[in-house]
């Protein structure tokens, strides 16, 4: 859906919800939910009225994968884990390095990376 968005971006045009709906085949409900998240995490603005919708905050470029999954799903990105146990110091260092190297290339995808090319066609 933020991909919609990036497409679209002039930072003035508004998407509706039920096209991000249907262009994502998803329900407008569950999309209203995680529109509602990345509004409050400032990586979507909404506007109301009868030529409503929504629209990204910024720049496609300066949005990355880190920024979602932190709006998102701030778990997935967490370096914290337990060092209890005979184990735990083995599996926190592990995960630390894991955890290190996914959010070092999410913060390296952006949407402007993951836009849509129309391949250079031509049209005649």
């Amino acid at each position: 859906m933020l991909l919609q968005l990036a497409d679209r971006h002039d930072g003035e045009t508004v998407t509706r919800l039920e096209t991000l709906a249907q262009r994502e085949d998803v329900s407008s409900s569950f999309l209203v939910q995680i529109l509602n998240d990345l509004r409050r995490a400032g990586l979507v603005e909404s506007k109301r009225g009868k030529q409503g919708g929504y629209l990204l905050a910024s720049d496609p470029a300066q949005v990355s994968l880190y920024d979602i999954a932190a709006a998102m799903e701030p778990g997935l990105i967490e370096k914290s884990v337990s060092d209890n146990g005979e184990s735990g110091g083995a599996l926190r260092a592990a995960w630390e390095t894991t955890s290190e190297l996914l959010n070092d290339h999410l913060k390296s995808v952006t949407l402007a990376s993951l836009k849509k090319d129309d391949g250079g066609m031509f049209y005649i």
